[in-house]
């Protein structure tokens, strides 16, 4: 069961329109459904939880940005005891086309930092993930000035679709209690 719903991305407002802070952005659509507020400070990272299925669910948005991820999520799991398993973790994909999403139950990072921090600090690649997919720069820009870049107006429809098929995604595991092929094909 997932007990923790982590969005990558990085602090501040210079970044919170960024397509590396695509992850956050699920969570804001998350937390609108369920209420919930990220109040608290933690283990460098903003956290909200609720109740769902009689267990507790946590939310955290790690402030340690994106290529520290893993100190944040890792120290929040070792605290409130929390398996890799029933860690979710949504973030940005190059690798997956503009308004994508996938849900994948294990793999590696694909070479995102912030994934790769994760599986480090937790020492395991086992822990499902929900890419959204930001498509790869159309000119010869540097991989880290796109994902620091805003979305280009014609971009906004298809990202803001994915943010919530994403969403709706995380609601369905929680609400279900367990990730499953079926979940697993409807969220792709």
């Amino acid at each position: 069961m997932v007990k923790l719903v982590v969005g990558l991305g990085n602090p501040g407002k210079e970044y919170e329109k960024t397509r590396h802070n695509v992850g956050w952005w699920v969570l804001g659509e998350v937390s609108k459904e369920l209420g919930i507020s990220f109040s608290r400070e933690k283990f460098n990272g903003l956290y909200g939880e609720t109740k769902l299925n009689g267990e507790k669910v946590f939310f955290l948005k790690p402030l340690t940005y994106m290529n520290r991820s893993g100190e944040s999520v890792s120290r929040f799991a070792r605290f409130f005891k929390i398996e890799p398993k029933d860690i979710l973790v949504i973030y940005d994909d190059l690798d997956l086309p503009l308004g994508k999403v996938r849900l994948r139950l294990k793999g590696s990072s694909g070479g995102h930092r912030g994934v790769q921090s994760v599986i480090e600090s937790l020492g395991t690649q086992e822990f499902p993930r929900i890419r959204v997919g930001i498509g790869r720069p159309e000119r010869k820009e540097e991989v880290v000035d796109y994902v620091l870049s805003p979305f280009k107006e014609e971009e906004l429809p298809l990202i803001e679709e994915a943010v919530k098929r994403a969403a709706s995604c995380v609601l369905e595991i929680l609400q279900k209690g367990e990730l499953d092929q079926k979940i697993q094909s409807k969220c792709t």
